[in-house]
């Protein structure tokens, strides 16, 4: 048997692709998922936690924090220190192999490429998980937790806090009451990104701090020498460990509207950024999701839906229905506009503080569940629910807001607006068939022209600007990322 340290063995359960730790290390972690009275604690153990693991951990606190995993120690540090009782580990296969049979749950929150192996090896494990923010790396990691989740039964819950509001709830309520009536566009933005985009690859290696795992933080992906660009938090404008801001924060400004519309896959999506590269998201962008009719529901029909985003200081045009004055940034996240029939919705990020633009205030019923505690953008409320939701037996559980069979087909249309910026070269709507998982317009001839370099100089008064591209069969490329190809680390 090789080294616990290597992927060795493909499960059967997630025969499309995914690896996970060795077999003898799943014989020890696997034990089925049981009621725990609601008196009992849990025992948690956490995957990165120098980040928003950090604050994710202290919102389950009421709880056993058996286990701490980060490959940064240092980063990790504070963590460590809020819970001293916890064993430390920088790889989370060796804390699987020592500790499995007493763990109950696991929180996640590493970088993205690394989301979906560590989830996969719990869930199959009958663990109960908690996943930031995106679910996954690629559109088929999310197809293939939402299928493991569903077969094992245990409680889940991605990481966008505000799906738990009593905001998007409300919107809800109103939206589905046919207070705005029909919604055919919905426009929604973030100002994100904070940190840097569109780099290009670091030519000059650098040392790496002892306290840091280089290879584990690599993972999956491509090895590449150390550089301090990458990491700590920065490894989100890199593609190969991140999905840029989009996939951080559509997961949180998006969801009231896939929620809200029912939606399910788009059909077609088209986007369009600043300067993008091989390496590095952009730093800005604009993406348009065009959704097919839904079932109508009682009181509101649901037709075809266009959905545009807009970050990195992109902003939607001001339609007439918006006053001037109107700040779309009030919350310094983002929002969402529904345009309706008879009214528009404007709400912020996660649908905290709806408003219609008439002035008018609903009158409907409250008819979903709302969470104690969750009247805010906060931590602690939507772990909470998630605890709630792991004491209860599978057969009894009022499934969490944020739980995989939601936040997988969900995740799977964030990653698509991901795709169609990678894609953009290609000049055209890209036709989606999300049953399938495949693009249905790219011919096996189209090729993808995408820059690898980019440089610009001052010569003696005068500009240079030098930019070489990479050629790459499109096809080939965009299934490569649907489904990433990883290495075994």
């Amino acid at each position: 048997m090789n080294s616990r340290r290597q992927f060795i063995k493909t499960s059967a359960a997630l025969a499309a692709g995914l690896t996970i730790i060795p077999s003898r290390v799943m014989g020890r972690l696997k034990h089925g998922a049981a009621h725990i009275p609601p008196s009992d604690k849990l025992n948690i153990a956490g995957v990165g936690i120098g980040g928003k693991g950090h604050p994710n951990l202290t919102g389950m606190n009421t709880e056993n924090i058996v286990a701490l995993c980060d490959v940064d120690w240092r980063y990790a540090e504070k963590c460590f220190n809020d819970f001293p009782k916890a064993r430390r580990y920088k790889d989370w296969r060796r804390m699987f192999d020592e500790l499995g049979r007493d763990i109950d749950a696991v929180m996640i929150s590493t970088p993205d490429h690394t989301h979906a192996v560590i989830a996969a090896a719990a869930l199959s494990a009958n663990k109960h998980v908690y996943c930031q923010k995106p679910l996954t790396h690629s559109v088929h990691e999310s197809r293939q937790l939402t299928d493991l989740a569903a077969r094992h039964k245990v409680a889940t819950q991605m990481g966008n806090q505000g799906c738990s509001g009593d905001g998007v709830r409300q919107l809800c309520e109103w939206l589905w009451n046919g207070e705005i009536g029909e919604v055919r566009e919905v426009h929604a933005w973030t100002n994100r990104p904070l940190w840097p985009q569109g780099l290009q690859r670091p030519t000059a290696a650098m040392k790496t701090p002892s306290h840091l795992d280089w290879n584990l933080f690599v993972g999956p992906a491509p090895m590449r020498p150390y550089h301090q660009v990458y990491t700590p938090w920065n490894w989100r404008g890199w593609w190969d460990f991140g999905t840029g801001a989009f996939g951080d924060m559509a997961c949180h400004v998006l969801d009231p509207v896939y929620r809200a519309l029912k939606l399910q896959y788009p059909d077609r999506v088209q986007g369009s950024s600043s300067a993008i590269n091989t390496e590095s998201p952009p730093q800005s962008e604009t993406v348009k999701f065009s959704f097919p009719a839904r079932d109508n529901l009682p009181k509101v029909a649901m037709p075809p839906a266009d959905v545009y985003w807009y970050d990195g200081g992109l902003l939607p045009y001001r339609p007439d229905i918006l006053p001037d004055g109107i700040d779309l940034m009030r919350d310094g996240l983002g929002g969402c506009l529904f345009v309706g029939a008879r009214d528009s919705l404007l709400c912020d990020c996660g649908g905290f503080n709806p408003r219609l633009l008439s002035g008018r205030t609903p009158v409907v019923p409250q008819s979903l569940r709302r969470i104690p505690g969750a009247t805010g953008y906060h931590d602690g409320y939507h772990e909470q629910d998630w605890i709630r939701a792991c004491k209860e037996s599978p057969e009894n559980r009022t499934e969490t807001a944020g739980n995989f069979a939601y936040a997988g087909p969900f995740n799977e249309m964030i990653l698509l607006g991901v795709l169609a910026i990678r894609l953009q070269s290609l000049n055209k709507t890209l036709q989606w068939d999300g049953s399938a998982m495949k693009f249905t317009n790219i011919a096996p001839a189209e090729e993808l022209k995408i820059v690898s370099d980019n440089s610009f100089r001052v010569i003696d008064g005068h500009p240079h600007s030098e930019v070489k591209y990479v050629t790459l069969n499109a096809l080939q490329a965009a299934e490569e990322y649907i489904k990433h190809t990883y290495r075994p680390f």
